[in-house]
């Protein structure tokens, strides 16, 4: 007898991004919906807790009707409710969670909480997405048909290793199975997507960071300014980028107290590759040395073109197969929350009504 397809209704409100997806069997997206926050946000330079949780409340029934009428699917053909419940913004968390309770209470379905950080290791599960040609998001507010070309990957199963890069988390792990991880290294400060955004807002590129780098460092040298790369003595598997961000911004206020022009996309272009050398040599010798031939990356910064490109280079020269999701499906999005709410569901894992926003949960707590 062949088995009933399993979808899932995922919601994503951690941060700026009020998202809601649909997801087929863990890997096939049938829709997925965002809407951002990113232009709201800019005037401030960063994101502003109370206004985003204000802003989710004001969006987030949209997003899912969008989503749901964009599968179509109805609410009732729903195997399971997904959602993130930490780690993120407190009051962020709690739009999206009580969302998804209200949802699975009123259609008496299962409700699976989901670890962000493991929906963005689990984006790399999913093989096909429904339009990467538009940018890949099917329905910014008000709602769009989906059209073009499916976006179509090779299926990654565990076991591998996975570096998680974010504005606030950067993690080299093992995951053995789906949802179950051993951490190998961490940052000892500063996230590496977190130096991004103080280096673009030093030199004036604004907010968000890590884009506004990658697009100017694409007319920069990458080799004109030498920056550090720090190593953890007795630990060659974590990182940190405070000394480098701090040798940036040095350079900065050495240069302006000099009356000296500074070359954005020079400086750019240095810090970046400075960034890029240091996960991609680590995460490499990782995989080597704990024996695994395969290699994913994940979280905002796993789109940024110079790491991609770099580590593309250095798998294929070191044997290893590269994984790494669609642009869209790196920054958060609902459908890599119902890729992970997925396999949870097919080991059982079900929560209660209880389920709360947890907004400092650790990478494999539950």
């Amino acid at each position: 007898m062949e088995e009933k397809d399993v979808l899932i209704l995922a919601i994503e409100s951690s941060c700026d991004e009020t998202a809601a997806a649909v997801v087929k069997n863990g890997r096939e997206v049938l829709s997925n919906v965002i809407a951002s926050q990113i232009a709201l946000h800019t005037q401030f330079g960063g994101v502003v807790p109370e206004i985003a949780s204000r802003k989710h409340i004001e969006q987030i029934n949209q997003v899912i009707a969008c989503a749901l009428e964009e599968a179509g699917v109805k609410l009732s053909d729903i195997t399971a409710v997904g959602v993130t419940y930490g780690p993120g913004l407190v009051g962020a968390l709690l739009v999206g969670v009580a969302e998804a309770k209200a949802i699975a209470y009123a259609a008496k379905k299962p409700l699976v909480g989901v670890h962000h950080i493991e929906g963005h290791v689990a984006a790399n599960f999913i093989t096909s997405y429904p339009d990467p040609a538009s940018g890949g998001i099917s329905g910014k507010i008000p709602g769009g048909a989906v059209s073009g070309q499916p976006f179509v990957q090779q299926k990654l199963e565990p076991p591998f290793v996975c570096l998680i890069v974010s504005g606030g988390h950067t993690h080299l792990a093992i995951v053995k199975d789906y949802g179950e991880f051993e951490i190998i290294g961490r940052t000892r400060d500063d996230a590496a997507g977190e130096a991004f955004d103080k280096v673009a807002r030093a030199v004036g590129l604004g907010y968000p960071g890590g884009p506004k780098v990658d697009l100017a460092a694409r007319e920069g040298n990458p080799h004109a300014i030498e920056f550090p790369r720090a190593k953890v003595e007795g630990a060659p598997y974590d990182f940190s980028f405070s000394g480098l961000k701090s040798a940036v911004l040095n350079y900065i206020n050495r240069a302006k107290m000099a009356g000296e022009a500074i070359c954005v996309p020079d400086l750019a272009a240095s810090f970046q590759n400075a960034v890029v050398e240091v996960l991609v040599g680590r995460t490499v010798l990782a995989a080597k040395e704990y024996g695994y031939g395969k290699l994913a990356i994940a979280g905002g910064v796993a789109s940024n073109q110079a790491l991609r490109a770099a580590m593309a280079k250095a798998c294929e020269e070191n044997g290893l197969r590269f994984y790494y999701p669609a642009p869209v499906l790196c920054t958060d999005n609902a459908a890599m929350i119902g890729a992970a709410a997925y396999y949870e569901y097919q080991k059982g894992t079900r929560h209660g009504w209880d389920l709360n926003a947890v907004p400092n949960l650790k990478l494999g707590e539950r």
